[in-house]
């Protein structure tokens, strides 16, 4: 399988930055308001897992709006745990809009409140919380296809 086209690591970081902006205001606006912009906030996550962060509505702004005023990035970094990223940013934003449509508060700003911590790690420290998650999955995952060790008798 091939490896997919390495993106500019400050596109992801620049969309943390508007997803904490738009979780943020979720959050001020609660149950029902705050269902419309986690809404556009779960498309914009599914449009990230389905084309890619780097295909992603916010990396369309990144890429025509902030990038060409910066220098090229250092190095390019795999996009893969970032979609990984967005796939639990998603998760996250489906389990509030559940809850909050069906009147479960808590559940939507849990899950909001979750959501926007991530984010915000991300935008502010550069820690991305689903990409370590992938990175430890895909460690756990080559353990179980390594190669297997067989007790030899006698010996």
């Amino acid at each position: 399988m091939a490896r997919p086209t390495p993106i500019d690591p400050r596109g992801p970081r620049f969309a943390a930055a508007l997803t904490s902006l738009v979780l943020a205001v979720t959050l001020v606006l609660g149950v029902p308001r705050g269902l419309v912009p986690l809404g556009l906030q779960a498309l914009v996550f599914a449009a990230g897992v389905a084309l890619g962060p780097g295909r992603s509505p916010y990396a369309a702004v990144f890429r025509r709006l902030v990038r060409p005023r910066l220098a090229p990035p250092r190095e390019l970094e795999d996009p893969r745990p970032p979609r990984f990223a967005q796939a639990v940013g998603l998760g996250f934003a489906v389990v509030g809009l559940v809850g909050g449509a069906l009147g479960a508060s808590v559940v939507f700003f849990v899950a909001v409140a979750f959501a926007l911590v991530a984010a915000l790690l991300n935008a502010v420290v550069d820690l991305c919380l689903g990409c370590e998650v992938w990175v430890l999955l895909q460690r756990l995952r080559r353990r179980d296809v390594g190669p297997r060790r067989t007790a030899v008798a006698g010996g």
